[in-house]
């Protein structure tokens, strides 16, 4: 299977291990690199940061019949698909792609009709991936809840409730997470936390997505929580 991606070199090198080495695998760490031509001649696309750029399909009107996958958290698949009208010819698949999401055992997917679903359903049993299919709404699950927690961390931290450090052991401890908050955001990237959380806000009005305040300032200072 030949499959092209384009996208951030950390989400790129995710990817490649979730991949594996039995397929023939182009990269592009540029947008602005995309080529249409060498794309039409692979079997699938990865778009690992669509929901990001606006207008992020336009390059894809001229392809037909490709299965594309794009990350679809800061934006719904719905709203991605709606930028260009042209790329419909297309069977395009959200996924969570959120760096430390992307090499995981099960895929998070949306989709938007049936046919999409069965030319992805095909496609991972082809890569024997196990995937679940969530709703198409902003954050979709996995990262709707990870943000959430994250955000609650910088609360409770600003509430002194207890230190970074110790706040990310009691998470790893109590709940046999890979990472605490704060390391997980530092993974995840303080952009990627803000930004999803922000959209999540606008989409839903539900005051149980206001940002901290600890966490405003990092994203604005573009400031990691390493210690």
């Amino acid at each position: 299977m030949k499959i092209y991606a384009i996208g951030e070199i950390k989400r790129i090198d995710e990817l490649k291990l979730k991949l594996g080495s039995n397929h023939e695998i182009i990269f592009s760490g540029n947008e602005n690199d995309f080529d249409k031509a060498l794309a039409q001649t692979c079997d699938a696309i990865f778009d690992l940061n669509a929901d990001e750029r606006s207008n992020a399909i336009e390059e894809y009107s001229s392809l037909s019949n490709k299965l594309i996958i794009v990350c679809a958290v800061k934006k719904t698949l719905g709203e991605i698909i709606s930028e260009n009208r042209n790329a419909n010819e297309n069977h395009f698949v959200g996924m969570n792609c959120l760096p430390t999401f992307v090499n995981r055992p099960l895929a998070e997917v949306s989709f938007l009709n049936e046919v999409g679903k069965e030319v992805f359903s095909k496609f991972a049993a082809e890569l024997k991936w196990n995937w679940n299919q969530v709703k198409d709404e902003t954050g979709m699950v996995t990262p709707r809840v990870i943000c959430m927690i994250i955000n609650e961390a910088c609360f409770s931290f600003d509430e002194g409730v207890a230190s970074m450090e110790d706040i990310d052991k009691a998470m790893k401890l109590g709940t046999n997470y890979p990472w605490g908050p704060f390391e997980w955001c530092d993974r995840i990237g303080i952009k990627n936390i803000y930004e999803t959380l922000e959209a999540i806000g606008k989409n839903s009005n539900d005051d149980r997505y206001t940002i901290a305040p600890l966490l405003k300032t990092k994203y604005l200072k573009n400031e990691a929580f390493t210690f």
